[in-house]
């Protein structure tokens, strides 16, 4: 029972901010999602619905750099690493959508390394 409530407060707040933010071709989504072990990003063009860019931790390209690193570090260069990917595609400017999780921990250390790496939002 708990655990629905919890479910159920992720999900009001995940809705609550997606109505504000949308994704257009000028300035796509840049989507965060993070599980116990693992977080995700990736960069959504909502008006076709398309995903234009994705990594997370479990990726083959970050996985061998992200041995024995801890989850806040490994957050911080999968931000840096889907801004370097976002920027070699010609996308310099995105809104940030935190999926209904707290700006703080993992989810602000993607979004640091994003904008460290160039990304603006």
């Amino acid at each position: 029972m708990a655990i629905e409530k919890k479910k159920e407060g992720h999900l009001k707040r995940k809705r609550r901010v997606r109505k504000t933010i949308i994704g257009t071709s000028e300035r796509p989504r840049l989507n965060v999602y993070r599980s116990n072990k693992h977080i995700y990003a990736q960069i959504i063009e909502d008006a076709t619905g398309k995903t234009l860019i994705a990594t997370s931790t479990i990726s083959k390209e970050l996985k061998s750099k992200l041995k024995n690193s801890k989850k806040a570090d490994a957050a911080k260069k999968v931000g840096e690493f889907v801004a370097k990917k976002a920027i070699a595609n010609g996308i310099d400017k995105v809104v940030f959508d935190r999926g209904g999780f707290l700006y703080h921990g993992r989810i602000k250390a993607v979004a640091d390394g994003a904008r460290e790496a160039g990304l603006k939002f």
